[in-house]
């Protein structure tokens, strides 16, 4: 990483970058915001062709739930890591296990878990509120491009690599699960690991990108970008790459515009308004188009 700084430093010294780029955070963040944004590209694609924006909420707003229970059992304040990964994957799990063994129909259930999890997230917050500094609980739910840090970077770095390694190996077969189950069943594809893999895959990206998004907006950005692609998109190809185009530039220009404007503004919601941005933009393309929305 000193490399990284060194030449990030120099780069401002000769003048080819403004001054902000001398401070190791941002560079962090971007880093962050490279990796979070392809990431969050690319699986929100699946969200939106399985027709799940309320699983990305649910799993999203359950990282509130595990950040609580990582203080309560004392782990470090500014990164309960143990706690967020096993809260969020069991969360996660325990919904699509429910799934498989109840009628009810799945929105429905993703919307009680939704409401448990916020409810939850809450109650626990407001009384962690009393014992650490309330600024912890901005961060948490809005993100904050201070805290990003090398070990960040490094569990990043790995969660990408793990969905490069999946998508290559099993790309195909997942979109095939999530646009028609039943070929992918007769072709003796195995729907259940699939889906399995889904929402662990949701719940590893969804606490590796808290830091930056925040658990209130993680979901958004798993949804924005793939829904505007779709709105513009003619293939699956194209879905693919203008979602991660999307959310990619979102992420860093979230975080670069407002620390160079100066701007009162946490990173969650700045990368959340420029993926909205860009939905409103394919809208009114698909309107010139002639198409409905």
């Amino acid at each position: 990483m000193n490399f990284v700084y060194d030449s990030f430093n120099q780069w401002v010294n000769q003048g080819w970058l403004p001054e902000m780029f001398g401070y190791e955070f941002l560079i962090n963040a971007l880093l962050a915001s490279l990796m979070i944004g392809p990431l969050l590209g690319l699986l929100g694609t699946l969200v939106v062709v399985k027709r799940l924006a309320f699983l990305s909420e649910a799993v999203g707003h359950s990282v509130l739930t595990g950040v609580s229970i990582g203080i309560l059992l004392g782990e470090p304040v500014e990164s309960p890591l143990i706690s967020l990964f096993t809260f969020s994957i069991f969360f996660a799990l325990l919904l699509q296990w429910i799934k498989g063994r109840s009628t009810i129909p799945y929105d429905a259930l993703i919307g009680v878990f939704l409401s448990f999890a916020l409810a939850m997230g809450a109650a626990l917050l407001l009384y962690v509120a009393k014992h650490v500094n309330a600024h912890l609980i901005e961060q948490v739910m809005f993100g904050s491009i201070l805290v990003a840090s090398t070990s960040d970077l490094i569990m990043l770095a790995i969660i990408c690599l793990i969905v490069a390694l999946l998508s290559y190996q099993y790309g195909n077969h997942a979109y095939l699960v999530a646009i028609s189950p039943e070929v992918a069943h007769s072709q003796r594809i195995n729907t259940r690991a699939h889906d399995y893999a889904f929402v662990i895959l949701i719940a590893l990206i969804t606490v590796a990108s808290v830091k930056i998004i925040g658990a209130v907006l993680v979901g958004a950005l798993l949804l924005i970008p793939a829904a505007s692609a779709r709105l513009v998109a003619t293939n699956i190809k194209q879905l693919l790459i203008l979602s991660v185009l999307f959310s990619s530039s979102a992420s860093v220009l979230g975080v670069l515009i407002p620390m160079y404007g100066q701007w009162p503004v946490s990173a969650g919601p700045a990368i959340t308004l420029f993926a909205c941005g860009w939905f409103l933009i394919c809208l009114l393309v698909r309107q010139f188009r002639g198409q409905t929305a």
